[in-house]
């Protein structure tokens, strides 16, 4: 007779529910599709005004696909025996949270819930939470009980986080030993100075790897693919965001060189970059345009020498006086107004010294004041007869500017995810450790529900999210379009990050308000998540209208 295991059983629950979850899915598709598009299009107009509906319809599925992600690390870790009763905690408190999400409100801010009776599917929610699995899970799953034994079963180390894999594993330990001594020691004292990640740091991030981890060996890159990178990213946003995000700029850079530029770019740019000699800047921003890349209006216009004249100004440049190359998108064909005007161009430049940001001919900026998401610095950039080498414009075709930035996107929001999961990691890692040393009346605070229950809950959903990264990373090695997954990674892992950050100041009381305390840097860092490469509203849009008009449940 074979024996029937809890686990198997927990496991067979969670596909089942993930089942119905999806079934519940292409209910909201088909009622937000009757509402918006009757005709079978999805008009802007329709889209605008229907705005709570998609956006609504995009929340169910990131969380339906999180649930998905989850369920299918559970089973891959039970299958080799790594499935721990931490996991299966986790795995039980997630989806009971996410589960009855689902079914009572999804909160895609902080005061903005959608609800099934919103989406007009008020017959299919009946029939969701009446599946026996989604009401084990939403009754038993994330009780009180599971809650704190999670946290008392959770050691000073987060639990067991391999891969399977020990080239991943290897790799992944090999950047936490850095991060953890190199970066986490020092990153509170740069933060409240407000100073670059010092040279010597990147210099010994460049020896790692860190910034060659997705381009070709024969440029002297790794060639390991988004995973890798993910791990990486993660480990170091564990530390600090400052040093997850300085391969943001190689990441972009890198994948518009690689995928778009000639060979003679390819030679010229890519070892640099690989190398860490070469630190790139996205010069893609204007003052008046935010997410409409459409009224981008930086000109570039040729000179008798067949050079690249920039006119115009950018805003929220990150690192942009440090970088040696700037990836500036401008418009070089004017008689077309969108998209088809834009082009890519590829500009050097010296780096900026302590008298002068910007050495330069043509190129002025000042900084801009931020709360957190220090170490690189943020400018608005004043281009003024800017001259760009004839050699500069990216794979040499005027007018493709749009299109080959599309194709970094899938990379860029996948590794902005996993800086959200090291961020969302690190309030995790501060929450639990201030709870278990404060006392009070007698006890560590972590002996209290309302603060178990604060941990338990960012413990669980901080491996949701990863997870759902992780998926949206294997897609793109497998050379599968992942636009929808990366951004619905994006979108849930810039909101754990958020809420971990906020539970853990909450849990810091008093003390978590006070400068000294890292938890306050934390807390900064995490806003620009839920902003920066696609505000939370485009990317809910963006998923709502690709999921709507691709004819999947996705």
């Amino acid at each position: 007779m074979t024996t029937i295991r809890p686990n198997d059983t927990l496991l067979a629950d969670a596909d089942a529910a993930v089942d119905a979850a999806r079934r519940y899915l292409g209910a909201v598709k088909a009622a937000v599709s009757a509402r918006l598009m009757p005709e079978g299009t999805l008009t802007r107009e329709a889209s605008d005004s229907g705005q709570r509906r998609l956006h609504g319809f995009a929340w169910v599925a990131s969380l339906v696909e999180a649930l998905e992600a989850t369920a299918n690390w559970a089973r891959e870790r039970h299958g080799r025996g790594a499935f721990s009763e931490i996991d299966a905690l986790a795995l039980r408190i997630g989806f009971g949270e996410y589960l009855a999400q689902i079914q009572h409100g999804i909160p895609m801010t902080q005061n903005e819930i959608i609800r099934p009776g919103e989406l007009e599917t008020e017959g299919a929610i009946t029939k969701f939470a009446g599946e026996a699995s989604v009401r084990r899970f939403i009754s038993h799953g994330n009780s009180a009980k599971a809650r704190a034994a999670l946290i008392e079963k959770i050691g000073d180390d987060l639990p067991d986080d391999t891969l399977g894999d020990d080239t991943l594993d290897m790799i992944r330990e090999q950047f936490r030993r850095f991060a953890r001594s190199r970066i986490a020691p020092h990153a509170h004292e740069w933060h409240l100075a407000d100073a670059l990640i010092p040279d010597e740091v990147i210099a010994e991030m460049a020896q790692l790897g860190a910034f060659g981890i997705c381009i070709d060996p024969q440029y002297g890159g790794l060639g390991l693919g988004k995973l890798v990178m993910c791990i990486v990213t993660e480990e170091l946003s564990r530390a600090w965001i400052a040093a997850g995000s300085l391969g943001t700029r190689s990441e972009i850079a890198g994948d518009l060189i690689s995928s778009a530029g000639t060979d003679e770019q390819k030679a010229k740019w890519l070892p640099g970059i690989a190398a860490g000699t070469i630190l790139p800047t996205a010069v893609f921003t204007e003052p008046d345009t935010g997410s409409n890349l459409a009224a981008v209006a930086t000109r570039a216009t040729r000179n008798a020498s067949g050079d690249w004249v920039i006119n115009g100004n950018k805003t929220w440049i990150t690192h942009a006086s440090r970088s040696d190359l700037m990836t500036i998108l401008a418009r070089s064909e004017p008689d077309d107004p969108g998209y088809g005007g834009l082009s890519m161009f590829l500009a050097g430049k010296p780096r900026g010294r302590a008298d002068d940001d910007f050495p330069v001919a043509g190129l002025t900026g000042s900084e801009i004041g931020v709360l957190g998401y220090r170490g690189m610095k943020e400018y608005e950039l004043a281009f003024t007869d800017f001259v760009v080498e004839a050699d500069g414009l990216l794979g040499d075709r005027p007018g493709a500017g749009f299109r080959q930035l599309m194709q970094t996107f899938e990379g860029a929001r996948i590794q902005t995810a996993a800086r959200a999961v090291g961020v969302a990691w690190n309030a995790l890692e501060l929450g639990l450790r201030y709870a278990r040393e404060r006392r009070q009346f007698g006890v560590p605070i972590a002996a209290f529900p309302r603060v178990s229950d604060k941990l338990a809950l960012m413990y669980a959903e901080t491996v949701m999210v990863r997870e759902l990264t992780y998926h949206a990373a294997r897609r793109k090695d497998n050379h599968n379009r992942c636009d929808i997954e990366a951004g619905m990674a994006k979108l849930l892992a810039a909101k754990v990050a958020w809420s971990n950050a906020d539970c853990s100041l909450q849990i810091h009381g008093g003390n978590g308000y006070a400068l000294e305390y890292e938890i306050s840097r934390v807390l900064c860092d995490a806003r620009i998540l839920n902003i920066f490469e696609g505000a939370a509203e485009i990317q809910a849009h963006v998923i709502g209208r690709g999921l709507l008009t691709r004819g999947s449940n996705h």
